[in-house]
């Protein structure tokens, strides 16, 4: 099919494909950038752009229609043709809220499966490829209640800790999202493909921002992580070493105000060394799901329920209204005003902007303009 970078989807496949850093991706996203302005742009203006000159090179060559990027989008567009495969893009309305908010967010995800659960209320479970059995039992044991509970697990489905938790959810009848690092066509463990195809049938989501045709790469799982981390309310870290990858989800979910719980284990265990340092670094210990709940659920949603929910057209009660105006401000600094952590906050920005309270604009969060008689 003729590719058209006049095309928005395509044109965010495209951007997303030129190999910004993270420092250049958050700059274009604080620009609020037009991917379709950027691939019809002249050197000058991609250079005020920040970008530098092997990006604007490489935009150069696809408007000229000479790129290796293009053949990439259009293998990205025959994948998005088969049934249940979807695309996320940074602007798109569906695009999950938490994610939105951390520093480095993809600019394109790649959805197998549901892609509406990516804004559900998310734990992430991860931990040692290589677990104890108790450790393995322990994380599906939680990854079953916490669903059970109504919490999506997420995880990278990796062995171990990783598809214990999976499966703990899908034996809980509940829904599980898995990350990749790599393309949705190449599964990674190449063991894990039937638990791939569990989670689609269960209504859970395969979720990568790497394109289709990507193979395992070393550099690519620590990207990974980020994402699993940002779609979460927090993280649980089952069981890890101290040189596990699990402690860089750990250290970015508390880079992104996510809070953090760890499993403490034997002093003989290697594979506990990890989880005690993060509880030494302020990590929440976790001995029973109650643990985690209390601290996810209880604070904001006891809030919440008090305010009777009223109606549109009365006076809004809601603990974070006081805050919100006619002028957009941050998640960040409503949480700084109602010392509120920033998961708990966009927890109720979003139930504010689904019942029609709040609109969220490329700025922040504001006022509804069908709120303008509201106090």
């Amino acid at each position: 099919m003729p590719l058209d970078l006049t095309d928005r989807r395509q044109a965010w496949l495209a951007l997303s494909m030129l190999g910004l850093g993270p420092a250049a991706r958050r700059e274009l996203l604080d620009q609020n950038p037009d991917p379709i302005r950027i691939f019809g742009a002249d050197v000058l203006t991609l250079g005020s752009l920040g970008l530098n000159r092997r990006t604007q090179n490489a935009i150069l060559q696809c408007q000229q229609g000479d790129s290796p990027i293009l053949e990439r989008v259009e293998q990205s567009l025959q994948w998005l043709e088969q049934p249940g495969c979807h695309l996320l893009t940074f602007d798109d309305p569906a695009y999950p809220p938490l994610l939105r908010e951390i520093t480095d967010p993809p600019l394109v995800l790649f959805v197998q499966g549901e892609p509406a659960l990516l804004a559900d209320p998310q734990l992430a479970m991860v931990g040692t490829r290589h677990p104890g059995p108790q450790g393995a039992a322990t994380a599906r044991a939680f990854a079953h209640s916490l669903a059970d509970s109504g919490l999506v697990i997420t995880s990278g489905m990796a062995l171990g800790i990783d598809g214990a938790a999976h499966q703990g959810a899908l034996d809980a009848g509940g829904q599980t999202i898995a990350v990749w690092g790599t393309g949705l066509d190449n599964c990674y463990p190449r063991r894990h493909r039937r638990l791939a195809d569990a989670i689609v049938a269960a209504g859970g989501a395969l979720v990568s921002e790497q394109p289709p045709r990507t193979a395992p790469h070393a550099g690519l799982f620590p990207l990974r992580n980020r994402i699993i981390s940002g779609l979460s309310m927090g993280t649980l870290v089952v069981e890890a070493s101290l040189n596990s990858g699990s402690l860089i989800t750990a250290r970015l979910a508390m880079e992104q105000n996510r809070e953090v719980f760890a499993m403490p284990g034997s002093i003989h265990n290697p594979q506990a060394r990890g989880c005690h340092r993060l509880l030494r670094d302020g990590a929440t210990l976790v001995e029973t799901t109650a643990d985690i709940l209390s601290v996810l659920h209880l604070p904001l949603r006891d809030a919440i329920a008090a305010a009777d929910e009223p109606p549109v057209t009365e006076h809004i009660r809601h603990p974070l209204w006081r805050w919100i105006g006619h002028d957009p401000v941050t998640a960040d600094w409503l949480a700084g005003q109602s010392n509120l952590p920033v998961h708990q906050v966009l927890q109720g920005l979003m139930e504010l902007e689904l019942s029609g309270h709040v609109q969220h604009t490329p700025h922040g969060y504001s006022r509804s303009g069908q709120l303008t008689g509201t106090r």
